[in-house]
């Protein structure tokens, strides 16, 4: 469901119109109790002939990550009967309003960038969806004022809908065993790495220590590994749950729908698949043994069964474009996606890039703030890869539009064979408290240190 206007004939609000007219649609938002109750709601609208999307909170919600459901002005009132009936109380319902900002256009700006950039800032104040047209503008500029206002906007829009605060997570990176051939990556199953596998007190021994710095949400990633099937991580999800009450990032890859409902049943809270590119042939080009339709499919999957829905793309990987980069950003726009994960191209030894330049820094950076600017209320890490490149990158990028920032917690016997690339850096919860400190951010109050 896109908002946008609405071609309506004859009669509009009461007033008798001759000929054709465009009227500016509404659409509300509805935010539920909790994950439950939010798609028992989606489900109840549906039955009832009343379409539905599933995207991330409004700002006013006060929510960081949440789902809401979207739905048409036209069907406010009879969405609401459906609830009284039901008897179900929701935490609220608001108008999907666009998000104005004022004062990015000031006289001195008009006189020293293009009038094709100004127009575009004017959409930014005014809340107006940009084209793809006007993302790949922004994404290409050249001018240092144009690109300082890009940053200015992204940074004005992440503390006006997630906050100045720096959301920590913590990732226990589990497995190095995959069973996948992806040519960027260093732990493809055709690449000959040490391999290994944490067992569940490994892990959970991790996880006690995230608990005990106060942190609220524990990431698991792995390569595609069958030894950790599904039955295995349902224990240890359960597990956690019970010892904890973390929330649950899984980033484990494509499975059926039987197997992501299994995991969400279990307690599973957010889910990391990204999408890497939407440019059909360039996926082809670097999964060989993947299918684009079926990554899309797992990622409806995952909006369907009330996930946190995570994605992502690589910038600079061999064969993209700019235009690939503006497609990606819309895709995560129209997708509802919760997490953007945006990390430059790093080569990884043995793979059939290992010899290619990395991403280029700056691109990065821009493309994570034009995606605050056409996405809004995300979480958008500073990734790993780019501390990877420079440490300084990654506080650019709290300054231009990002605010999380993902620890590294694999046991130090094993992190340096989980390389997806070369050098990766294992960002620690120091280096996160310097990064937040550099970049104006504040700590979360849930860090116990």
């Amino acid at each position: 469901m896109r908002q946008g206007k609405s071609k309506i004939r004859g009669e509009v609000q009461g007033t008798f119109l001759k000929g054709c007219v465009y009227v500016e649609e509404k659409f509300y938002l509805i935010l539920a109790k909790n994950s439950a109750q939010m798609l028992l709601i989606n489900k109840l609208l549906r039955e009832n002939g009343i379409e539905t999307d599933l995207v991330p909170s409004p700002p006013e919600s006060g929510t960081v990550c949440a789902i809401a459901i979207k739905i048409q002005g036209v069907n406010l009132e009879k969405a609401k009967n459906i609830l009284f009936e039901n008897q179900i109380e929701v935490r609220g319902i608001y108008e999907d309003k666009k998000m104005k900002l004022q004062g990015l256009i000031d006289k001195k700006l008009g006189a020293s960038v293009s009038k094709e950039f100004l127009d575009i800032l004017k959409k930014i104040e005014d809340g107006d969806e940009l084209l793809e047209k006007e993302i790949v503008y922004l994404l290409s500029t050249k001018d240092i004022k144009e690109i300082e206002s890009i940053y200015a906007a992204a940074d004005r829009i992440k503390r006006e809908t997630v906050g100045n605060v720096l959301e920590i997570r913590g990732a226990i990176e589990f497995s190095n065993y995959c069973c996948k051939k992806c040519k960027y990556c260093g732990i493809n199953s055709q690449n000959k790495i040490e391999r290994y596998r944490m067992n569940e007190e490994e892990i959970m021994e991790v996880v006690g220590y995230l608990n005990k710095i106060g942190l609220r949400t524990v990431i698991l990633q792995s390569g595609e590994d069958p030894h950790w099937g599904t039955e295995r991580l349902i224990q240890l999800i359960k597990r956690i749950k019970k010892e904890t009450g973390m929330r649950i990032t899984l980033s484990v890859g494509e499975k059926s729908f039987e197997e992501y409902e299994s995991l969400k049943l279990a307690g599973a809270d957010n889910y990391l698949l990204k999408i890497e590119t939407t440019n059909r042939k360039l996926f082809k080009t670097i999964h060989p043994d993947g299918d684009f339709d079926s990554r899309l499919k797992c990622s409806r999957w995952l909006k369907e069964l009330g996930y946190i829905n995570g994605s992502g793309n690589i910038i600079g990987i061999p064969g993209q474009t700019i235009e690939d980069i503006a497609r990606d950003i819309l895709y995560f726009k129209e997708m509802g996606i919760n997490m953007i994960g945006i990390g430059p191209f790093i080569p990884a030894k043995g793979t059939v890039f290992e010899n290619m330049p990395p991403g280029d820094i700056d691109l990065t950076i821009r493309t994570m703030a034009v995606t605050r600017i056409v996405c809004k209320k995300v979480y958008i890490p500073s990734t790993t890869a780019l501390a990877s490149l420079s440490k300084d990158a990654q506080i650019r990028a709290l300054k231009a539009g990002a605010n999380t920032i993902m620890l590294i917690n694999t046991p130090a016997k094993y992190r340096t064979n989980y390389m997806i690339y070369n050098d990766k850096n294992m960002v620690d919860i120091d280096s996160a408290i310097y990064a937040a400190k550099k970049a104006g951010l504040e700590l979360p109050k849930y860090l116990k240190l």
